[in-house]
């Protein structure tokens, strides 16, 4: 569980911060939203949200020290900068080899050299699903239409082959179509890789009608505090563009983005949206 008391939201571009802010502040939190400088919006959950930069880490523990926060919670979409800004964030390692280390890593190793400067200044960093687990994926079907025994099939075969490939710090995704691997996200996201799952059935891979499953799972021994995986109503919309037949999360261990929208779109589409126990 984490601290009772404020919050502090560091957000970055999309809508899942303000559905954090929100679930948040109806469980009777204060919310105190940092936003990163040209990704999170000018406002979130009604309140004005107050500019950090990404590339300032001394601001933004400044920043957070003059909240003094119960916790600390990181949300929404940011774009990797480069090699040498992460350089500059990152230079308080004074150890040049885990410095290295953090800048020749995927995601997840920035994303935790992240959490360790915040949590080095004497803050308690939280995932959001403990401040709002209101928005992680049950267990089961969640719209009206239903998985077949070959999507079935197909989704606990991409879920084994990101088991495997997870450790290598590679993407939340894959996308597997009667019995066949598409496609495994990589630093391009979801959404690029839907694109490219598009791309390839209009071209190489012929399939009758919607088939194929689009799962994301964290990867094992992932920080579930950062970059949990999500869907919403895009999501849906890139999967139906694919011409898959739904997308199968975690259970109580992705998020579900605009709940509501992204059910009903799903329900529109055909497409059944599934969680893995």
């Amino acid at each position: 569980m984490p601290p009772a008391g404020s919050v502090a939201l560091i957000a970055g571009g999309g809508g899942f911060p303000a559905e954090v802010a929100a679930a948040a502040a109806a469980a009777g939190r204060s919310v105190h939203v940092l936003g990163l400088r040209g990704f999170a919006a000018r406002q979130i959950a009604g309140q004005k949200v107050r500019t950090v930069d990404m590339l300032d880490p001394a601001g933004i523990l400044a920043a957070l020290r003059a909240i003094a926060p119960a916790c600390v919670v990181m949300a929404g979409a940011v774009t990797r900068p480069g090699p040498a800004a992460l350089g500059s964030v990152f230079s308080a390692f004074r150890n040049r080899a885990e410095l290295s280390r953090i800048l020749a890593g995927g995601d997840d190793r920035i994303l935790r050299a992240a959490v360790t400067l915040i949590e080095d200044a004497g803050f308690t960093v939280v995932g959001a699903h403990e401040v709002a687990p209101g928005l992680l994926a049950p267990s089961g079907v969640m719209g009206r239409t239903v998985p077949s025994e070959t999507d079935q099939a197909d989704a606990a075969l991409a879920a084994e082959l990101l088991a495997a490939t997870g450790r290598f710090d590679m993407g939340q995704g894959a996308v597997v179509a009667a019995g066949q691997v598409l496609a495994l996200e990589g630093p391009e996201g979801t959404d690029a890789m839907l694109h490219r799952v598009e791309a390839m059935r209009r071209r190489r891979v012929r399939l009758e009608g919607r088939a194929g499953v689009l799962v994301k799972r964290p990867k094992p021994g992932q920080d579930r505090r950062i970059d949990l995986p999500a869907i919403g109503p895009r999501t849906i919309a890139g999967a139906a563009a694919a011409g898959l037949a739904g997308i199968a999360v975690a259970a109580g261990g992705a998020v579900l983005i605009e709940r509501q929208a992204l059910l009903a779109a799903a329900d529109r589409a055909g497409l059944f949206v599934l969680g893995l126990a």
